[in-house]
């Protein structure tokens, strides 16, 4: 059994996990600005830690339609992470990728392709740095693409997450073009390690 209480957290363990975010985040941006080929610039992410449920409340509305890719973690830490942004964000990374001007959010089998390997390359990023902050090792699944209102694509990781853990780490950035800042991309990190993980990465940085 676990000795992590979630909803007891020390100051010094909520701090680590935020930093973790934060670290995670910057480390994502530098992904993206290297996928779109532009410099990227990355405002200070907000890290929560909060129940499932509380999460819509944070994104909007549970009826706001969303792109959400969700990947599986196995190895050293297990649970699951998933990457939400809105369908304009997405197709404004495609029209970059692809040099097009659509603001279509209906996307093609060429289209939900790139969004899932941008949402594969931002998770993975995320991951890889907090692998090596911890030293432990995380083993991802092949990323699935939801688009869909929010709330049902919450639905999925939900059923997963009452086995999985009591809260999720949510992360939310926003990353723009330094030279043109009219078009603010926003995501959403949202990562559910079990609760015995939760012990081996504070435990892996000595708190």
């Amino acid at each position: 059994m676990s000795k992590i209480n979630l909803n007891d957290l020390s100051t010094i363990q909520y701090d680590v996990l935020k930093e973790l975010g934060n670290i995670g985040a910057g480390n994502a941006t530098t992904a993206l600005a290297q996928l779109i080929n532009k410099r990227v610039q990355i405002g200070v992410p907000q890290v929560r830690l909060l129940e499932f449920n509380e999460i819509s409340s944070v994104i909007g509305s549970e009826e706001n339609v969303m792109a959400g890719i969700l990947i599986m973690l196995s190895g050293e830490i297990n649970g699951m992470m998933m990457f939400l942004m809105y369908p304009e964000v997405a197709r404004s990374m495609i029209n970059v990728l692809m040099c097009d001007n659509s603001d279509s959010t209906d996307f093609n089998d060429i289209e939900i392709s790139a969004v899932m390997e941008v949402g594969n390359i931002i998770a993975g990023a995320y991951l890889r740095s907090l692998s090596e902050l911890t030293g432990l090792t995380i083993d991802v699944s092949v990323p699935m693409l939801q688009i869909d209102m929010a709330g049902a694509i919450l639905s999925v990781p939900a059923i997963e997450f009452s086995k999985i853990g009591d809260k999720v780490l949510l992360i939310e950035t926003e990353f723009d073009d330094e030279n043109d800042k009219k078009d603010t991309i926003t995501g959403y990190y949202i990562l559910v390690p079990e609760l015995d993980s939760y012990e081996k990465i504070l435990e892996s940085l000595g708190v």
